[in-house]
């Protein structure tokens, strides 16, 4: 039964929509049966997993998240992908298979020219700065919204351009080792978003095949001494990170200084994001960077340009092995949580998964996220909350319902906090929520848990 078991979960990660669906079937077949019994739910989060739709480092598809995190006993979990929405609709559908509170959101990189001059959360390169939207309901930009969905498929352009550049600039160092984006790259991705992972891989699959001293290969190319590509030759993610690190990195030869023009605006994301009904969310790296120093003056321009939420990987922000550094950090993880308190800033937190060995679930319990723990499962449910009201009636923390009824923003805040408590998941309570009737009241939503 556990190679079976086993096999079905390997099969979740299927490129081939299908075989996942089936595969969850007989899993869920299982539960019925006893042959699997699931954990009661723990009061834990993550909300920020990257998919196979842009780059999980186990290689998790949206429904084998879901399922991870149901057979572990997480109570909630957050889908976040680079540039596409990919995944949305089949991650909330297995959510609601699955029974677990899920959240839908996109990541991306854009321009601030207001902090040109000053690297935020993007290392190296000053005025470009990660951003998210969270809490969409669907895949699907809404048909009246015609300019979003030409900027969203820009956005996927973009990505593709940059991706044929490096290529050719790496092509050109690793001679005779060379790949094709359409040949090499995109059959490794489920619909033909890749990053620079992706890439990576494809190199080290071509020099597999027909480079006869790998070490000898790799150190050459690297300029590195052998014994320390020995050392990584067979662990396949080392060597993917070394290897990208050397030609792909800031001063590499296949990297790409971006500009004003590589990326687009915040505004131009935001609207995107606001037309699908999503959050405009900030996000936080760690607190050390010249912008991120200046956090009241940066979440001051974000929000006036729409930000209503915040994100943050809590493991790199305590998890540290140097203890000056840690204390630093941890300062100003407690630092941006009350900031974000004080502009009312719902907060989603979670770990990415984007790399090999990145934890699965944040250690909630640790002595050194006791100060903000609350802090992110309120998020969390907040999250849940909002997509859930969002997919059912249109009514998330944005639209027209909401301002009319809840136009202090701490009082939308707390009550789509509550709602994320109350609303079990599932498609039962999408149904109750549809058929609660015309003009209902927040009391007369909460009123039917």
């Amino acid at each position: 039964m556990d190679d079976e078991i086993r096999e079905l979960e390997e099969q979740l990660n299927d490129f081939d929509l299908s075989v996942r669906m089936r595969s969850l079937d007989d899993l869920l077949t299982l539960v019925d049966r006893g042959d699997i019994v699931l954990p009661a739910a723990s009061e834990v989060a993550n909300m920020h997993c990257h998919t196979f739709y842009s780059y999980n480092g186990y290689g998790y598809s949206p429904t084998a998240l879901a399922w991870l995190a149901r057979r572990r006993g997480y109570k909630l979990m957050g889908i976040v992908d680079f540039d596409v929405l990919d995944g949305i609709d089949e991650f909330l559908a297995a959510c609601d298979r699955v029974a677990l509170r899920g959240s839908a959101g996109m990541e991306t990189r854009a321009y601030v020219p207001e902090f040109a001059t000053r690297e935020i959360n993007s290392p190296g390169e000053p005025g470009v700065y990660y951003h998210m939207g969270i809490g969409f309901s669907s895949a699907e930009v809404p048909v009246d919204q015609p300019v979003a969905a030409a900027t969203l498929k820009t956005m996927r352009q973009r990505a593709a351009d940059r991706n044929h550049e490096i290529i050719r600039r790496v092509n050109a160092a690793l001679d005779p080792v060379s790949i094709d984006y359409e040949r090499d790259v995109v059959p490794l991705t489920p619909a033909g978003n890749a990053t620079e992972r992706h890439i990576v891989a494809a190199y080290l699959q071509v020099a597999d095949r027909t480079i006869f001293r790998p070490v000898e290969f790799w150190a050459a190319k690297l300029g590195l001494p052998e014994e320390r590509v020995a050392a990584v030759i067979d662990r396949g993610p080392q060597l993917q990170d070394l290897v990208r690190s050397k030609l792909m990195k800031r001063g590499s030869v296949g990297y790409i200084q971006p500009g004003p023009d590589t990326f687009p605006t915040v505004e131009e994301v935001n609207a995107v994001i606001t037309a699908c009904g999503a959050l405009p969310t900030i996000t936080w790296l760690d607190g050390t960077s010249e912008g991120e120093q200046a956090a009241e003056e940066l979440f001051d321009l974000m929000v006036a340009k729409g930000a209503l939420a915040l994100n943050i990987i809590p493991d790199r922000n305590w998890n540290i092995a140097d203890l000056a550094d840690k204390q630093r950090k941890l300062e100003a993880l407690y630092s941006v949580v009350a900031l974000a308190r004080r502009l009312d800033l719902p907060i989603n937190v979670g770990t990415e998964m984007n790399a090999y060995g990145r934890p699965l679930i944040d250690a909630f319990d640790v002595p050194e996220l006791a100060p903000v723990r609350d802090d992110f499962i309120d998020g969390a449910y907040f999250f849940y909350g909002h997509g859930t009201l969002q997919r059912a009636l249109g009514f998330g923390a944005l639209s027209g319902w909401a301002r009319q009824h809840l136009p202090a923003l701490r009082d939308r805040n707390r009550f789509y906090t509550r709602l994320g408590r109350r609303v079990p998941p599932g498609s039962l309570a999408l149904h109750t929520l549809r058929s609660i009737g015309p003009n209902p009241t927040p009391e007369s939503i909460m009123g039917l848990w």
